[in-house]
């Protein structure tokens, strides 16, 4: 008897890795003691690989640093595929390995989370959903970009490329952002409340910063022009900027992107308070969150911002109301969820915890 978490394991396995059996696995699963990754679900997937007949080889890491892990980066190269049950997997040194065409940076934290409708939507139905989205959203003339707190951006994405999924080095998994809008041709106010976090591409310290009430960050042409709200946030978030950029060398005031979560089965069961940079790096494939990179002139620059309940207008059209998604307004995304049965099913789903209560106080 197929239970929830063996959908999940071959998902990730069959449907996303595509796996082979004589092939070679490494599996690079984060120590549980740091409370991103249990112990539990990296070791199913191993279980799994060999009843595939699949070579596994388990390799355990610590947190992420700045520092290169050269035996890793050898590892890899020596195996047909990686898993990553770990943060490093985002982090854009891995993005070079020569000769590994299949790595995979997996989202699903623990056994729950990968046997959820999270970890057992088909990663193909959601690649298509990407890519309809990425069509859609990349094709506009003008895109304004509001939120219940007072967010009101607006502009139009540059020509670029659409990215599919064998476009990336490390695929995501389970998919839950479409492409990031660059966001040099957009301007307007974004409010910025609760918590300033890492977008997980490199680590620094301290990694959060709180926001008591709103701050509005006003943005011109992709740039941070500046901050207005209470005292003493405003001078909280310019402190956090002014430390970031300096530790690691890189533009203060750039916006470089942004992009909203299109998994209706993300989940995130903890308060926001437990673990900031923990919530930011799990709750990002949420449609009810839109995150902004800033901070660096490069993807995914290093600071978040977390727009919760965000309407998307496309060329007059929402694909975003309110923080849920609205495929049926668009013909391309219309024609995924009716592909994809389940897409549809998981839309009228009532949504997952968030971490937050919706409104603050």
């Amino acid at each position: 008897m197929t239970t929830d978490l063996d959908s999940g394991i071959t998902n990730l396995l069959l449907n996303c890795a595509k796996v082979a059996s004589g092939e070679s696995l490494l599996i690079v699963h984060e120590d549980p003691q740091l409370g991103w990754y249990d112990a539990e679900v990296a070791q199913a997937v191993r279980d799994r690989a060999q009843q595939l007949g699949l070579k596994t080889t388990m390799q355990s890491v610590g947190a992420p640093s700045l520092n290169k892990d050269q035996i890793l980066i050898n590892q890899i190269g020596q195996h047909d595929s990686t898993v990553f049950f770990a943060r490093i997997g985002d982090q854009d040194r891995f993005e070079d390995n020569a000769g590994q065409e299949r790595s995979v940076m997996v989202y699903a934290r623990d056994v729950a989370s990968l046997s959820s409708p999270f970890g057992r939507a088909h990663h193909q139905a959601m690649s298509e959903f990407k890519y309809a989205i990425n069509k859609v959203v990349l094709g506009a003339q003008e895109i304004n970009v509001t939120c219940p707190l007072g967010t009101r951006f607006s502009g139009r994405p540059p020509a670029m490329a659409l990215e599919d999924d064998a476009d990336v080095t490390v695929k995501r998994f389970p998919l839950g952002v479409p492409q990031p809008v660059p966001a040099a041709e957009f301007s307007g106010q974004v409010a910025l409340t609760r918590y300033l976090t890492p977008t997980g591409s490199k680590p620094y310290d301290p990694p959060n910063c709180r926001i008591d009430g709103v701050v509005m960050a006003h943005v011109e042409a992709g740039r941070i022009v500046k901050f207005e709200g209470p005292e003493p946030a405003v001078s909280d978030v310019k402190n956090h900027y002014q430390q970031v950029s300096e530790q690691l060398g890189i533009d203060r005031d750039c916006v470089h992107s942004w992009h909203a979560g299109i998994h209706p089965g993300s989940a995130y069961p903890h308060s926001v308070d437990r673990d900031p940079d923990r919530w930011s790096n799990n709750v990002f494939t949420h449609p009810r969150f839109l995150h902004f990179h800033t901070c660096g002139d490069y993807a995914p620059a290093e600071i978040c911002w977390m727009v919760l309940d965000p309407t998307i207008e496309i060329d007059g059209r929402n694909l975003w109301e309110n923080g849920r998604l609205t495929p049926t307004n668009f013909s391309a995304t219309n024609a995924v969820i009716e592909k994809w049965p389940e897409l549809s099913e998981l839309l009228r789903s009532p949504d997952g915890p968030i971490g937050i209560e919706s409104s603050i106080e």
